[in-house]
């Protein structure tokens, strides 16, 4: 379907969900779609979510705030724990006002709202810290066969947190979702768009976008919160933000950082695309808006 397609074809008062991996162009399809058929554009990445940095994970600019309505972007402070199921929380009373149009890269948002999530409990900071003092071999070896068959084996966050779950409450994670409640946004209620980005036509957009960043003023957004700057905060882990961090700290040159940033950021969207074609089969592919 191509874009155009996409945005007469979400006429009306459904709510609309739209998947895409990074740089493919979701945010502008939503833009679109709110302009010219009404409705709020509620964000589901989970790096947008955090204050910290507006350049780095392309926040929606003050011309597309001024276009459309924009919710869940950019209200969550470094140091506060926030998960899938603060999101959830935060969502569940937008679904009955205007038209909700979300928008996303982070495939667990969308998948817990559309399918549900399991109401697992807090896991404990010492179980945190001894997740992080593991590594990722020791961490996937830990769980039980239908976890791993679950879950990305090379995504370290999810894999960490499958262990984490195990450990804290002696119960496996496919266990607590096969508890799963019913979803807030069964799909079947939303018109679902996931953006079709083919890795050759997608690379040199991720390049093109983070020369943007660095022409925008990334290097600064990153000297600003340098001081503070700890790879263990989920705020902190923007892609881009490491490599950058190292060329402030004088350990690359500027295109050795830009380069490995590009890299991560390919790397990314290859996990985004893995977990599209696994869980979203049934939503509509489209064409990846010029």
């Amino acid at each position: 379907m191509t874009p155009d397609a996409a945005i007469a074809g979400a006429a009306g008062d459904r709510p609309v969900l739209i998947a895409g991996p990074t740089a493919s162009g979701k945010s502008g399809l939503a833009l679109a779609i709110a302009e010219a058929h009404g409705g709020r554009v509620v964000n589901a990445d989970a790096l947008q979510v955090y204050a910290t940095w507006r350049i780095l994970t392309a926040r929606p600019g003050a011309g597309d705030l001024a276009r459309a309505p924009h919710l869940l972007y950019g209200h969550v402070e470094a140091g506060r724990a926030y998960s899938v199921g603060h999101w959830l929380r935060e969502v569940a009373p937008l679904l009955p006002g205007p038209r909700p149009i979300v928008v996303g890269g982070t495939g667990l948002y969308l998948t817990a709202l559309t399918e549900g999530l399991a109401d697992i409990p807090p896991v404990p900071p010492e179980v945190r810290r001894r997740a992080d003092a593991m590594g990722h071999a020791d961490l996937l070896a830990a769980l039980d066969p239908e976890t791993r068959a679950r879950i990305d084996p090379c995504n370290p966050a999810r894999v960490k947190r499958a262990w984490e779950v195990l450990t804290a409450t002696g119960c496996p994670l496919a266990r607590w979702q096969d508890r799963t409640p019913p979803p807030l946004l069964p799909r079947g209620s939303a018109t679902a768009f996931v953006v079709h980005a083919p890795p050759e036509a997608l690379a040199p957009r991720i390049e093109r976008r983070f020369d943007a960043m660095l022409a925008a003023g990334a290097l600064d957004e990153v000297r600003r919160v340098l001081p503070a700057y700890d790879p263990a905060l989920p705020a902190h882990r923007a892609i881009g933000a490491p490599e950058l961090v190292a060329y402030l700290r004088g350990e690359t040159d500027l295109a050795t950082a830009r380069e490995r940033a590009v890299i991560a950021t390919r790397r990314y969207a290859k996990r985004q695309r893995t977990w599209f074609r696994a869980r979203m089969a049934d939503w509509t592919p489209v064409e990846m808006p010029g």
